[in-house]
């Protein structure tokens, strides 16, 4: 199997052409989103900075629509591992080597190839090989870059090891909030109230965030509420907070109870497609194992 795969080194994985011209707005955009402010990457004699390199060769959405594709070497190599069982793939590196500044104006090309498939080798993952691509950046048909991306290709390991069921988060308490956990322990809503300006606030915080004191004491909310605003959460699925253990959709919702106070929680009762601004719910308080209770409002469907 080693054979094989080595068999493939050196050979093309992919070819093309940059998208775009080395440019300034592209520079100001990466910079801006890096909190880079070297003054090398700004005014008339300005020079991307080096760790764009990759960007410059990207396709975008669309793809590089001129560029030759993948290699049929490439996918050769990749169908013999996937059909040893080798199925699974994961990032694990990338090196980048920097020749000379890239310039506004730079036309970039680029080609890959396979550099390097190592032994086989055995991780917490799996068993697999690594599989090197180094990738040659040019700028106006000189070298300016290269760049090695390194992945593991394996065959996942077994786990023998019984999964335990799946539990709802704990809440983190600590001392502003342990109240109100308390409180919910007892099937209790508790809102907090300055005890000097009588603002009330939910979350619980240390101090009034109207006049500041550090005084206050808690009202228990009546349980009246409508959603003022929600959210459908579709990914990542987790069995726990849903109802019929699929791990969703579920609707998370920002309730405002009929105190002025909001609140997020879990909206029940009604379909996660059907829950609306607007929609009436009422307090009630879910069991999620023998050491978890937690808020969660039930909708009427017709309401």
């Amino acid at each position: 199997m080693y054979a094989q795969l080595r068999a493939h080194e050196g050979r093309a994985a992919t070819a093309g052409r940059g998208k775009d011209l080395v440019n300034e707005p592209m520079i100001r955009h990466w910079c801006e989103a890096m909190g880079d402010t070297s003054p090398a990457y700004r005014g008339p004699d300005a020079v991307a900075p080096p760790t764009m390199l990759q960007a410059w060769t990207m396709g975008g959405l669309s793809g590089h629509t001129d560029s030759t594709g993948r290699s049929a070497a490439y996918d050769e190599m990749f169908a013999l591992l996937d059909g040893a069982g080798y199925t699974s793939v994961v990032a694990t590196d990338c090196e980048q080597e920097y020749l000379r500044p890239l310039r506004p104006g730079d036309r970039i090309t680029f080609d890959t190839v396979i550099e390097s498939v190592s032994p086989r080798k055995t991780t917490k993952l799996g068993t697999g090989y690594f599989v090197t691509t180094r990738t040659d950046v040019h700028a106006d048909g000189e070298l300016a870059g290269t760049h090695r991306f390194r992945i593991l290709k394996y065959r996942p390991a077994q786990r023998n090891k019984v999964p335990e069921p799946t539990r709802r988060p704990r809440p983190v308490i600590n001392r502003d909030n342990a109240g109100f956990w308390a409180g919910v322990a007892e099937r209790r809503l508790l809102i907090q109230r300055c005890t000097d300006c009588a603002t009330l606030r939910l979350p619980w915080l240390p101090g009034c965030n109207a006049c500041g004191s550090a005084e206050w004491d808690t009202v228990e909310a009546g349980g009246e509420g409508t959603v003022f605003s929600h959210v459908v959460m579709h990914h990542p699925s987790f069995p726990a907070f849903a109802p019929d253990g699929e791990g969703g959709p579920y609707a998370v919702a920002l309730v405002e109870l009929a105190e002025g106070v909001r609140i997020v929680s879990n909206v029940i009762g009604v379909p996660y497609d059907k829950v609306r601004v607007g929609m009436p719910v009422r307090l009630e308080f879910l069991v999620a194992d023998p050491d978890l209770k937690l808020p969660v409002f039930r909708a009427n469907e017709g309401g």
